[in-house]
């Protein structure tokens, strides 16, 4: 289920480490690695959201939506953290000054984005989309539009043998059944 905190804090972690303020689709771009990282290593993503592909490669949904400002933000989530700026960029509203600022996400999952920020951190805003275009064998081209990435395509993307994406299904589809069950009780 998506997590408007988890992700404003995945953001924010993310922002701190380049200096607190970047491109908004290098932002979308890495928020999306690092998910695509998490689902290839435990059958889910950190934020919880749903996998898109869009003209500038495959991107995180409701966050897209978010950094676009697109709907409302809750309480310490996105605009509790971030800022849009000029020339589509964003910026750390808050500045994180220890681990704690970082609460709902794990260890494990601040590993996943320290690896995707070593990785990708240094390349520009396009060259980063020219990767997930080259790289995510799970993006198509919608050709001005968008339409959903289905979980076993991000798993077999990540050339994972066909057992393994198996595993990986059947988690991530007792989470998402955890989720829905989650959600009838609210």
């Amino acid at each position: 289920m998506f997590s408007e905190q988890r992700v404003a804090q995945m953001a924010a972690y993310l922002l701190q480490k380049r200096g607190g303020r970047m491109a908004y689709i290098k932002l979308l771009k890495l928020l999306y690695l690092a998910d695509r990282e998490a689902m290839g290593k435990w059958g889910e993503s950190i934020s919880g959201d749903c996998f898109v592909s869009m003209p500038h490669g495959p991107v995180l949904s409701q966050t897209c939506d978010l950094i676009r400002g697109f709907g409302s933000s809750i309480e310490m989530g996105w605009d509790f953290w971030i800022k849009d700026e000029d020339n589509y960029e964003v910026s750390l509203r808050q500045p994180a000054s220890n681990r704690e600022c970082f609460d709902e996400l794990s260890d494990a999952e601040l590993g996943i984005l320290d690896g995707v920020f070593e990785k990708f951190g240094r390349m520009r805003r396009f060259e980063i989309v020219k990767y997930t275009h080259d790289h995510c064998a799970e993006w198509e081209d919608p050709h001005g539009s968008s339409f959903p990435i289905k979980p076993e395509a991000v798993f077999r993307a990540m050339e994972t043998k066909e057992e393994r994406v198996q595993v990986l299904l059947r988690e991530h589809r007792k989470l998402v059944d955890l989720d829905l069950a989650r959600s009838a009780l609210r």
